[in-house]
């Protein structure tokens, strides 16, 4: 959920004090890429992985505070509810050794925190909804003590003017509720894959994640159920959207959009273009003026941490104070083993790479709207789904996988410089689940329907199974 802050409560001239600030910095940002400002490294990868704490029964655990007392790490943070956590790695270069190294550093620090869960007598399960959650364990009790994510409640709930959130999701079965708190949000974890890019590719790179986004929640799936019922593949996707339901008014805004949403388009000349409709068509949210130079762009970074595009462009510094762009992928859900979610990165980086470097850009064949169609039919239906490709014909996206974007993505690696046995190794695994359909939320499913629909009992063998780094393809019901 971003990074912390130290109030909870707003007045109307913090709003006006923040909004200058944000202009300012937005401006800035485009002398910066007018003046070539920006790092030119070569490509470097980095992930956040959120993950779920529970109890031996196999039901979310609230005891975040304590565990993270116990892990005492820097890589390691809260997140909105008090059973969930985060980890983060060390970016490194997309290379083959990169990678391999990423993956390393992303398994020792899962096995050390699995390790300290269990001295609490808990465990650590990496899944995009955990499958005993119920609907009373996302209330305000629950929520991390932060004074961000208390101020976010608050914010949501004042642009709502009191209204509640209201939760509908149809897919295979039917679900409604409604929430006076933005708790729902806590329902969703997941693998977020960061790309840095230099200002030549930033277009293209964008772009082509979202065209690729359909093919990664697929591939990534492991949210069938919530709260027992069975709806799509991936059930994160309209969890999130309608979790944070703001955006219908404010002043000075010609026309407020959905804080989590797919986008409204492609980039067309530069990723400043989001960061200024972040300033045009977003209320701030969290206006809290930071006694910060202009050129870290403190506000403008809050203001992009406050919306939730499943493709996100990101500011960030090297240690020299120079800026540089990075690519968000929102859209995988978190496990089922390090090996799975690693796969699903190097396909990810390996097809970026590729579609941004085709001769004649996928998003020239490929109207926005059809991306977006894509996209909401691969979490419903996953690999099933019917995707419309860049030459206008409908495609089984798992065939379309195999036969197409796999050859990319071994392509696009190549390109990187990352080609090698480790690469390989992930898209083999890549290959085997698209071609058997056993992904996280087909296993689930299955397991499921096999054992009565016993929810703590799926939960349980799922984590004994994550715990053999057995890719979820090989797993038995």
């Amino acid at each position: 959920m971003g990074q912390a802050i130290n109030a909870q409560h707003f007045r109307h001239e913090d709003f006006e004090r923040f909004r200058v600030r944000l202009k300012h910095e937005t401006n800035l940002l485009h002398d910066w890429v007018e003046a070539d400002r920006f790092d030119r490294s070569a490509p470097m990868a980095g992930l956040e992985l959120e993950a779920w704490l529970i109890h031996p029964d196999g039901r979310p655990a609230a005891r975040n505070e304590d565990y993270l007392q116990a892990v005492n790490r820097v890589d390691v943070v809260t997140e909105l509810a008090r059973f969930n956590v985060e980890i983060n790695a060390a970016p490194q270069p997309v290379t083959d050794a990169g990678l391999e190294l990423l993956h390393a550093q992303l398994l020792d620090t899962w096995s050390y925190c699995r390790s300290v869960a269990q001295t609490l007598g808990l465990d650590l399960v990496s899944i995009g909804i955990l499958p005993t959650l119920e609907d009373r364990d996302l209330c305000p009790a629950n929520m991390s003590n932060s004074d961000r994510y208390r101020a976010l409640n608050e914010q949501v709930l004042r642009q709502r003017h009191g209204q509640l959130i209201e939760l509908e999701i149809a897919g295979i079965e039917t679900l409604r509720t409604a929430h006076r708190d933005v708790m729902l949000e806590a329902g969703t974890t997941s693998l977020q894959g960061h790309l840095q890019v230099t200002p030549e590719t930033a277009v293209r790179c964008f772009n082509a994640s979202i065209i690729a986004s359909a093919a990664t929640v697929a591939l990534s799936a492991n949210s069938p159920y919530l709260f027992g019922r069975r709806l799509w593949e991936e059930t994160r996707i309209p969890l999130f959207e309608q979790a944070v339901p703001v955006g219908t008014h404010d002043a000075g805004i010609r026309e407020c959009l959905p804080r989590v949403s797919f986008g409204t388009g492609y980039a067309s000349w530069s990723l400043v273009e989001v960061f200024r409709e972040n300033t045009e068509r977003f209320p701030i949210m969290l206006p809290i003026v930071l006694e910060q130079d202009a050129d870290r762009l403190a506000h403008l970074r809050l203001q992009n941490g406050t919306i939730w595009r499943w493709n996100r462009p990101l500011i960030g510094f090297n240690d020299q104070g120079t800026p540089h762009l990075r690519i968000e992928h929102r859209v995988m859900a978190a496990g089922p083993t390090v090996a799975d979610m690693m796969a699903n990165l190097v396909f990810y980086y390996g097809l970026v790479a590729a579609l941004a470097a085709e001769s004649i850009p996928p998003e020239a064949c490929l109207p926005f709207a059809a991306a977006r169609d894509n996209f909401y039919a691969a979490a419903r239906q996953g690999l099933n789904a019917s995707v419309m490709s860049a030459d206008g014909s409908q495609k089984q996206l798992g065939q379309q996988i195999v036969a197409e974007l796999l050859p990319a993505a071994h392509l696009g690696l190549q390109l990187l410089g990352a080609s090698g046995e480790y690469t390989s190794r992930a898209l083999e695994i890549i290959e085997q689940r698209a071609r058997s359909g056993r992904t996280g939320s087909h296993w689930q499913s299955a397991f499921a329907e096999r054992h009565g629909h016993d929810r703590e009992l799926l939960t349980l063998e799922y984590a004994a199974r994550q715990r053999t780094e057995t890719p979820v393809h090989e797993w038995t019901l």
